[in-house]
């Protein structure tokens, strides 16, 4: 099985605001880099739209190691949030709706496609493809705006 490492990042120009997303994949020496913009969205919608972008690149099941900054996205895969989610119904321990619950429910989809190890760095620090995907995300609200 193939492995590949996925980073990812989002921003937001306020919040919400206009947005954009970025993403590094490397397999082996071979580096492919994406970005999006949306006009108007949140950070954490932008956190994962990102990892759903860089997760739809992969044609056939996959090995993925997918390093992000956002503690929301990689928490809700390791420490079991998604799956209460789904158990109360998309609703949260205070019974409202789960936000973003369609991104989320796209990203379960893709993660049962592949194995994937979630990571969490740590943002705006040394982790070069991490700041770099961060560069691809204001890069992408720069583009958006003007």
């Amino acid at each position: 099985m193939k492995q590949v490492e996925v980073y990812t990042d989002g921003a937001c120009s306020h919040n919400p605001g206009p947005g954009g997303w970025g993403v590094v994949l490397i397999y082996g020496p071979h580096i492919k880099e994406l970005s999006g913009f949306e006009p108007h969205t949140t950070n954490q919608r932008m956190e994962l739209t990102a990892a759903i972008k860089g997760l739809e690149q992969l044609k056939e099941r996959t090995r993925v190691r997918l390093y992000s900054d956002s503690a929301y996205l990689i928490n809700g895969f390791t420490l079991g949030w998604i799956d209460n989610w789904q158990k109360n119904g998309w609703r949260n321990s205070r019974g409202d709706p789960v936000s973003n619950s369609d991104l989320w429910k796209a990203l379960i989809e893709l993660s049962r496609k592949h194995e994937i190890e979630w990571i969490k760095v740590k943002g705006h620090s040394t982790n070069k493809w991490n700041n770099h995907c961060d560069e691809l995300a204001r890069q992408a609200i720069r583009r958006g705006t003007n």
